[in-house]
């Protein structure tokens, strides 16, 4: 199986992404911290959460580690099993008014995010694939639309048929890692509010995560598609003949043959 800095490097080659692909680890209670890789609140003072610990660790190449007493936000604690749910939170309180029109809607909105059981895990590590001291579960790409779309073409070379992705705009932290997590299938997801204001996603990004277990075959569909035409940068039609304005087709008619 293909290393992390290996994965990396294919999809620098084949995508050449602006920002660094990351491998994601869920620690478990008792899991060591990884070598190399720091802690927010023990290293620098501040509390840092999940979207934001992935987009200092996709453009400062950093390796980091979020957990229970790092994440202030209370979606993504719950999410990745960091804290229990509030009936408060549970009822869809985040959600009502900013999200949600009405409380059902809300709690409706709030059953449906991708989560972990609380107490499964101790801490979310992500680095860039090149750095990575451990061996990820989920790797991350963020990039534009045809760098993505050239993943999605990876992703079903062997397969065929089509990727089936779920997203709510919101909390997409969970929806990048937990999704592929739970489902073990690659997931295309739209960065949310949180991630374009704490995460730095900018408006030309979309997302793509993927179990780690699928990592050689991305490789080898992304080799495969490119052999078969399927290219980034997407080359554009330029063999025609291009059609020029009236007056040119008259000047040229006017030219000598020799």
């Amino acid at each position: 199986m293909a290393t992390p800095a290996e994965v990396q490097a294919g999809f620098e080659r084949y995508l050449r992404v602006d920002t660094q692909p990351l491998g994601v680890r869920l620690l478990r209670p008792g899991e060591p911290l990884p070598e190399g890789v720091r802690v927010p609140s023990e290293a620098l003072g501040e509390h840092w959460i999940v979207c934001q610990s992935i987009g200092v660790a996709r453009r400062y190449g950093w390796a980091v580690a979020v957990g229970r007493q790092d994440v202030v936000c209370p979606l993504a604690a719950v999410a990745f099993g960091l804290r229990r749910p509030s009936e408060r939170l549970a009822a869809g309180e985040a959600a009502l008014g900013m999200y949600c029109e009405d409380p059902e809607a809300a709690k409706r909105m709030e059953e449906a995010v991708w989560r972990l059981e609380p107490g499964t895990t101790d801490r979310i590590c992500v680095a860039p694939l090149a750095k990575a001291t451990f061996t990820p579960h989920v790797g991350v790409v963020y990039g534009n639309s045809a760098q993505i779309m050239r993943l999605v073409n990876a992703a079903l070379f062997r397969r065929g048929g089509r990727l089936q992705s779920t997203t709510q705009g919101r909390l997409d932290c969970a929806e990048l890692v937990i999704q592929p997590y739970l489902t073990q299938e690659p997931k295309v997801v739209l960065p949310c509010n949180g991630d374009r204001v704490f995460g730095m996603a900018q408006d030309t990004e979309v997302a793509f995560g993927f179990p780690w277990s699928l990592a050689d075959e991305l490789l080898e569909g992304l080799e495969a598609t490119h052999r078969g035409g399927v290219r980034y940068p997407i080359p554009v039609a330029m063999r025609a003949t291009p059609v020029m304005p009236e007056r040119y087709r008259e000047l040229l008619a006017t030219l000598p043959e020799d």
